[in-house]
């Protein structure tokens, strides 16, 4: 399964995650270094030398005790005199004047991010140029680069997603001070605003289009090399049960599902990666949780608890699922397979002999919408359920009024970020479940095929990677 598409699968991931892993340590411990000597964010965004101070020799409020003082007007020889204004604004007022006054323009290629997007290039170039010279196979620039630019292109979008969370802060803030104090807002700040996401976004759409056409090719190709490398060892693997649904139909599912499960698997990483600082920053705004009280990181520890209920209860409910899903593969195949010598042989497929296989299919069938009745239930309450943590958390300090607009749903997106990623084998159990019954029907099937044996070469498999 793995072996046909990359080179010697165990090193190439192992060395996957520990260059990952390297990569990371790197940036923390000598990052600022190596990026006075190779960022181009240098010339891209130029510092400023220096903020204007005044003179020595002039004055400034600090150093002048008469002018520190304020006038003395009505407030004061007055102390009856009614409030100010000001004073009688209330603190998610002035704190969503501060957010509004905030700009999201260029947030998301300053320089500190220009060198962290050039950081990440020069990371996957390096994994792919020693993969290059080290056990290259004929499927190198789809297994190796081609998994590389997909994993690039899930980066570039959580980016785009914690760019789209600090914006919400700032635009939210903004409607808040425009709700609250009417003309307070300029139009060209709103739709500077407005034009700034679609900045972003629009891009972002192209490049997703893409993604999902190149990942179409992608998993194309990995359904390719396996059916190569299937059909090498064919007369050894023939015989067994149901060998051509296993070229022809689990090869593909096999691809598409190991792809879709780990494109979703490692955005839920680099989302973790980019959003947890994040909401454990936005925590502080959050004076206390339900009947817990004050705990620093609170919506993280949320998150998480919610995640792990989840998880634990999913795959308890669902621990029969897998079993059944292949034990349904292996009546469909044995019921198939008695019909195809039927087209060819009159004495085959006859009614007795039908309605027992096909009893045998019934059977599975019904056992597996009993077990899936009670799967989804709990899946469908706890998916349903769990949206509404996030506002019953803040729930006291929406009550005492410590939260802008801004600030609920920079907290909204991120817990919904964090707890996604956290909750990843929870909403993809139902697909995990598929990729088990698809994966032991492989691992059965290939056990046929010496373990000895190397991924077929370009020599065999022709024009195999085109």
């Amino acid at each position: 399964m793995f072996r046909s598409f990359f080179p010697v699968p165990k090193i190439f991931f192992s060395s996957a995650a520990l260059w990952l892993l390297a990569s990371v340590l790197i940036w923390f411990a000598v990052g600022e270094p190596i990026r006075s000597v190779i960022s181009i964010d240098r010339f891209t965004h130029p510092q400023i030398a220096s903020t204007e101070t005044p003179a020595a020799d002039q004055p400034t409020t600090a150093d002048d005790p008469v002018a520190a003082q304020p006038a003395a007007g009505a407030d004061q020889t007055n102390p009856n005199a009614p409030a100010t204004t000001e004073s009688t604004t209330s603190t998610s007022q002035q704190a969503a004047a501060a957010g509004a006054a905030e700009s999201s323009v260029g947030n998301f290629l300053n320089g500190d991010r220009v060198w962290l997007y050039e950081y990440v290039l020069l990371v996957a170039f390096a994994f792919c140029v020693f993969w290059y010279f080290y056990k290259r196979n004929e499927w190198y620039w789809w297994s190796v680069v081609g998994s590389t630019g997909i994993l690039l292109v899930i980066y570039f979008q959580v980016q785009v997603e914690a760019f789209v969370n600090e914006w919400s802060g700032v635009f939210f803030d903004m409607i808040q001070l425009a709700l609250t104090q009417p003309r307070s807002v300029s139009p060209e700040r709103f739709y500077g605003e407005v034009f700034t996401l679609l900045i972003v976004l629009m891009p972002t759409i192209i490049v997703s289009v893409l993604l999902a056409f190149f990942t179409s090719h992608y998993v194309f190709r990995w359904r390719k090399a396996m059916n190569f490398y299937y059909m090498a060892h064919w007369p050894a693997i023939r015989q067994t049960e149901g060998a051509a649904q296993r070229v022809q139909e689990d090869t593909m599912r096999f691809a598409t599902i190991v792809e879709d499960l780990g494109t979703a698997f490692f955005s839920s990483l680099i989302t973790l990666v980019v959003f947890l600082p994040m909401l454990w920053g936005l925590s502080s705004t959050i004076t206390e949780l339900p009947f817990v009280g004050e705990v620093p990181g609170s919506l993280v520890w949320v998150a998480l608890a919610a995640a792990i209920i989840g998880t634990v209860l999913l795959a308890t409910v669902g621990i029969k699922l897998p079993g059944l899903n292949f034990a349904n593969q292996r009546v469909e195949a044995a019921y198939r397979k008695e019909l195809v010598f039927g087209e060819d042989h009159a004495e085959r497929a006859d009614p007795p002999t039908v309605k027992e296989l096909f009893a045998n299919v019934q059977k599975n069938y019904f056992r597996l919408y009993f077990h899936y009745t009670y799967f989804n239930l709990a899946r469908y309450a706890y998916l349903n359920m769990v949206g509404y943590v996030p506002l019953l958390t803040m729930a006291p300090t929406i009550l005492a009024g410590g939260l802008t607009m801004g600030v609920y749903q920079q907290v909204q997106l991120a817990f919904g970020q964090v707890s996604s990623s956290f909750q990843f084998f929870a909403r993809a159990w139902t697909t995990i479940v598929e990729l088990q019954s698809v994966y032991l029907r492989l691992r059965l099937f290939e056990s046929f095929i010496p373990k000895d044996q190397e991924p077929i070469k370009e020599s065999v498999s022709g024009a195999a990677t085109t």
